[in-house]
């Protein structure tokens, strides 16, 4: 998970919003590509939740409302409160969905889309690609309604882990020494880039960010 930056909303949505007896459900089949074209841009095309990879079509990813419309119908047309999801293995049992298939109308404690939430803050991952919160509340909400640490999951932000210790050994061997706070800001460049983000690049970010706080 990492923080997402809100860019305009797509001009349609508020022409929609303008129109008497709108909601969700008869937004226009034009006004919901040009949501998820406007959604996987602003996301560097990774899923809001696990980071995998989404493109703006249907049959990749899911329009999801943070606030659930059941509980929130005021919220349901409000840009701020879309995001985009992956399938989240749709279609299977409940134990192998994750993200917004598995989540529903289910309540989550932080935004990833709301900064004042500080999301990346709020978590951390072990060697192994565990996601973790301090938060009792947003741990179990991590496991039990997104169901982040199932084991594809896990295993693949592990490998992510696994490549920047194995960066960090090697810097340090071929320097003799520590790894100089510059270097370690121009590996997180090449990961924090918004035009080359590679699924699950928010465990390396925060993992670097991490290693730069010690080396500072």
């Amino acid at each position: 998970m990492r923080a997402i930056q809100k860019n305009t909303e797509p001009r349609s949505l508020v022409e929609h919003r303008a129109q008497a007896h709108c909601d969700y459900a008869n937004v226009p089949a034009d006004t919901k590509q040009a949501l998820r074209n406007a959604l996987v841009a602003e996301q560097g095309s990774l899923c809001c939740y696990c980071m995998g990879r989404i493109r703006p079509d249907a049959d990749s990813m899911k329009i999801e409302h943070w606030a659930c419309q059941h509980a929130h119908p005021e919220l349901q047309l409000a840009y701020a409160n879309l995001l985009g999801a992956c399938l989240g293995g749709e279609g299977q049992p409940q134990d192998k969905q994750h993200c917004d298939t598995r989540k529903g109308s289910s309540a989550l404690k932080w935004n990833p889309a709301d900064l004042t939430h500080a999301i990346e803050s709020r978590i951390r991952y072990d060697i192994d690609g565990t996601i973790r919160s301090d938060d009792e509340e947003f741990n179990q909400q991590l496991n039990d309604v997104l169901n982040l640490n199932l084991p594809v999951l896990k295993n693949a932000r592990g490998g992510i882990m696994s490549t920047i210790a194995d960066w960090w050994r090697q810097e340090k061997a071929r320097r003799r020494g520590p790894v100089p706070k510059q270097v370690i800001e121009k590996k997180l460049a090449t990961w924090a880039d918004a035009s080359t983000l590679q699924p699950h690049s928010g465990v390396a970010i925060l993992e670097l960010r991490r290693r730069l706080a010690k080396a500072a």
